[in-house]
């Protein structure tokens, strides 16, 4: 089997094995497994050794606890924590775009922002979330050692690639500073509701990360076609799943799923979209069809709580994608007023 199609299978038995697995142990937020999966197995590489994922997950409690720290902070001195997080969404994010620490960003990311809105509700919510995520990173790195022998990469041949340029920090600075005020206003509407909102913090984590990689002029198209790509695709497997509303037929719907999202994302099938495109589309349907369930099992109405979910993603994109633009525009209008014409023309 070629290479590609190799890392298409592995990435799509990986996260329907650690999805079955979540969902049938009933863990609380059982969707945040293939999740981690997709931030942690995504790159074609062999998986991590048992001393990587002791660390891992010793670093994601350390994390999480700064997180747990931050909570009543914000109940008792708002503006001093609010300022505090802030700073710790720049860093995180510095970390993933300057430093090429992409899962470690990101997952500080959500220690800032679901555990202290998940602490300003309840402890025990807190501490639910925390078990959620180590549990679900625990669980990903496991599927992916049973998954990976079945598809190996090639074993290394001739010389290594050469090192990757190194990045502008001015601009990644800037970079990074555009995905955490992308990040801040929906988490402190979250923190109105945060067992209502907890799913819409998901959501613009995910954002905050894909907002590094696109430009002011693909950011409209990419994230609000990736979320409406999700909705859709959230639907039609919800509607194949009234056939037979099982674990099992559930997981084998989103395999077949996760195949067709995996050949997208390694370039299997042809796509005029990036991969970062089919990575949030990945991300939205799982943090859509995650939360479904749940309200299905709660007794609620599956619909209607869809149809607002999907309107709040849908808004929160829109301001991501506004506050992008913004943002370039200013940085543009200042770089005309301190650089000469002539010289800016030639940049």
């Amino acid at each position: 089997m070629p290479v590609q199609s190799r890392r298409v299978f592995r990435l799509a038995f990986t996260m329907a094995l650690a999805l079955a697995w979540s969902y049938g142990s009933g863990m609380p937020l059982p969707f945040l497994a293939p999740m981690f999966v997709l931030i942690l197995t995504a790159k074609p590489s062999a998986p991590m050794g048992a001393k990587g994922l002791l660390a891992l997950i010793l670093l994601v409690l350390l994390t999480l606890g700064i997180g747990l720290v931050l909570a009543p902070m914000l109940d008792q001195y708002r503006l001093s924590g609010l300022l505090l997080i802030a700073v710790g969404l720049y860093v995180s994010n510095h970390l993933s775009i300057n430093l090429g620490k992409g899962a470690v960003g990101m997952l500080l990311t959500v220690g800032l922002t679901m555990i202290p809105a998940a602490g300003s509700f309840s402890t025990a919510l807190a501490l639910a979330v925390i078990q959620a995520l180590v549990f679900g990173i625990a669980m990903a790195v496991i599927s992916s050692w049973l998954v990976y022998p079945f598809f190996p990469e090639d074993p290394p041949s001739g010389p290594p690639p050469p090192a990757a340029p190194r990045p502008d920090v001015t601009v990644n600075r800037w970079i990074s500073l555009r995905a955490a005020l992308v990040v801040l206003p929906p988490f402190l509407l979250a923190l109105t509701n945060p067992s209502m909102y907890m799913a819409l913090i998901m959501k613009s984590v995910t954002l905050g990360q894909q907002a590094s990689l696109v430009t002011a002029r693909s950011a409209g198209r990419e994230l609000l076609g990736s979320t409406f790509a999700a909705g859709c695709f959230a639907i039609l497997l919800w509607v194949l799943l009234d056939l037979a509303p099982t674990l099992w037929f559930y997981a084998g719907w989103m395999l077949l799923f996760f195949i067709y999202f995996a050949a997208k994302l390694y370039t299997v099938f042809a796509s005029r979209f990036p991969p970062s495109f089919w990575q949030n589309v990945i991300t939205t349907m799982l943090i859509l069809l995650g939360s479904a369930v749940e309200d299905s099992a709660n007794g609620q109405d599956v619909y209607a709580a869809f149809a607002v979910r999907l309107g709040l993603f849908i808004a929160v994109t829109f301001y991501a994608w506004l506050a992008i633009a913004f943002l370039e525009y200013l940085r543009e209008r200042r770089r005309r007023r301190v650089m000469p014409e002539g010289e800016f023309e030639r940049c």
